[in-house]
């Protein structure tokens, strides 16, 4: 079964190049390169075990831990810890066969038993998809059988998630992975060092030379695998403008924002969809915004072109749905702009709600709290309380630190609204869609409705992948009738590097970065 495709945007320092192999090993002291990459937030754990880690953090594990497949650039799964593997004709087995090659980076051999223990962790952490495993069998040490509870013809995303050792409970001090690089050292607040693995199923990959390339000025000259990236951590968007103009760091991720600080002579600047919908997440189980005539109300009050023109430079389109574009099977394009601005409208509908500047109503106020360390949320958040107050709602921003809205928006629910962004763990639309479920452990925006329950577990066992399609779209228009939240766009995003030093990098149908194809160009 294919997985919907995105547009690849592969990028290099110098638009599309061309790369022929070198002979000789990788790893030699001449041959090692090294990236200093700029990072917003520290990982929640290094456990990838764990739910509780974020965004940035699954984005940084991504290049240390695999699982029995991984996605491709296309968000095709491919072939990982398993060579292959064969689904049952009622979707309710799934059998895989693994490398004999995979190795731990503690030199271990990878067995079904260390899968078997992943899978049985993961289930027992709750994570999305898990619950359905009724069994799983080892009948050999390459051979492994996950029998399921019912049937689910899209059970294979979940199994991305990343295999660690049988019997590891310390995984948060002894990190263990099987993927390409290895963690050197972790300097909390600071930075995270990653080291290429040399044991790696894949084998590195050697130096290359540039071939066909748009730049005569780098044409002909080599380029070596990333050995070492040093992930520092900058909270504050300032000071990762700095690092990189003062030469701290070499590359991060960026909003158009701060892009438009940097000189783009000096810097190779590429635009990436972050694969992950930024929204203004409305708490539906707190006054007013339990009363659906204040959510739409509030709907009606955004420009969601506005925010993209006044916050990120033009860069976006607008989504409106709970699921990224990017998943073209599933999303449903006439969410697109389901609730176009309309004030009249919205002043109308608060009315309704006694809310107004009329005799015997009140001015609506909305506290939206945004985490400090995303400029990019910050900024919506400004945005958005502007084009409420044309509507008659007084919005206040509060900003607060990260492990604070970690703390009291996402676990505790305390709070009316926020600015975030939620990407998703696999390539499936059940990676946006299952947090709606009225009790999903992540459903923070604490959105309860009996029909989109209906309709979300009816498509868990829609072996038909045309029906199966109609019942997301199905499932995002409720979300949207609801007005549930405001869903404002697929961020995009922007990939800079120090100007002629670096390519490579190739962008993902998830939030992530992937450091194994990078290189560093001769100077």
């Amino acid at each position: 079964m294919l997985l919907p495709l995105l547009p690849v945007l592969l990028f290099t320092a110098a638009g599309c190049i061309a790369c022929h192999r070198q002979s000789g090993a990788f790893g030699n002291a001449n041959t090692q390169a090294a990236l200093r990459f700029g990072f917003p937030s520290e990982p929640a754990t290094l456990d990838p075990l764990n739910p509780a880690n974020t965004a940035d953090g699954r984005s940084i594990l991504f290049n240390v831990f695999e699982g029995l497949v991984k996605p491709d650039s296309s968000g095709r799964l491919q072939p990982a810890a398993a060579e292959s593997w064969h689904i049952g004709q009622d979707c309710r087995s799934y059998d895989f066969h693994l490398r004999g090659s995979v190795l731990f980076h503690d030199g271990s051999i990878l067995n079904s038993d260390d899968v078997k223990f992943t899978l049985e962790t993961a289930m027992a952490a709750g994570f999305t998809g898990f619950s359905e495993i009724d069994s799983i069998e080892t009948p050999g040490a390459l051979d492994i059988r996950i029998n399921l509870k019912q049937s689910d013809p899209e059970f294979l995303p979940y199994l991305t998630v990343g295999i660690v050792k049988a019997g590891s409970t310390d995984r948060e001090k002894h990190i263990n992975g099987t993927g390409p690089f290895s963690i050197e050292s972790y300097n909390v607040q600071r930075s995270l060092v990653l080291k290429r693995f040399p044991g790696y199923w894949q084998g590195v990959p050697p130096v290359h030379t540039l071939e066909d390339s748009d730049n005569p000025a780098i044409n002909g000259k080599k380029c070596t695998p990333l050995d070492t990236i040093t992930i520092v951590f900058l909270t504050d968007s300032n000071a990762l403008v700095l690092a990189l103009q003062g030469g701290g760091i070499d590359g991060a991720g960026m909003t158009g924002s701060l892009v438009q600080q940097l000189d783009p002579h000096l810097f190779d600047i590429t635009p990436f969809p972050s694969a992950s919908v930024q929204l203004l997440a409305l708490n539906n189980a707190v006054k007013p915004l339990d009363d659906i005539r204040v959510r739409k109300a509030i709907n009606y009050s955004i420009d969601i072109r506005g925010i993209i023109d006044a916050a990120f430079f033009g860069s976006g389109d607008p989504s409106g749905s709970p699921l990224i574009p990017g998943l073209e099977a599933y999303y449903d394009t006439s969410l697109r702009d389901p609730y176009p601005r309309n004030i009249e409208q919205a002043k109308s509908l608060l009315a309704l709600a006694g809310y107004g500047d009329g005799k015997g109503q009140k001015k609506l106020s909305l506290e939206i709290t945004v985490p400090s360390i995303y400029s990019m949320h910050v900024d919506t958040a400004q945005v958005i309380a502007g084009q409420l107050q044309e509507a008659g709602i007084n919005a206040v921003i509060k900003q607060i630190d990260w492990a604070s809205w970690l703390s009291d928006v996402y676990r505790d629910r305390k709070y009316e609204a926020t600015v975030i962004s939620l990407d998703a763990a696999n390539v499936s639309p059940r990676s946006f869609l299952s947090r709606y479920r009225s009790d999903a452990d992540n459903n923070f925006i604490n959105f309860h409705n009996a029909d989109f329950d209906r309709v979300y577990d009816a498509s868990l066992t829609e072996s038909n992948d045309g029906k199966r399609a109609e019942l997301y779209k199905e499932a995002q228009h409720i979300i949207s009738d609801s007005a549930a939240s405001v869903y404002i766009q697929d961020i995009t995003g922007f990939r800079v590097f120090r100007g002629g030093e670096f390519g490579g990098a190739v962008n993902y149908p998830l939030y992530v970065i992937d450091f194994a194809p990078m290189y560093r160009i001769e100077k």
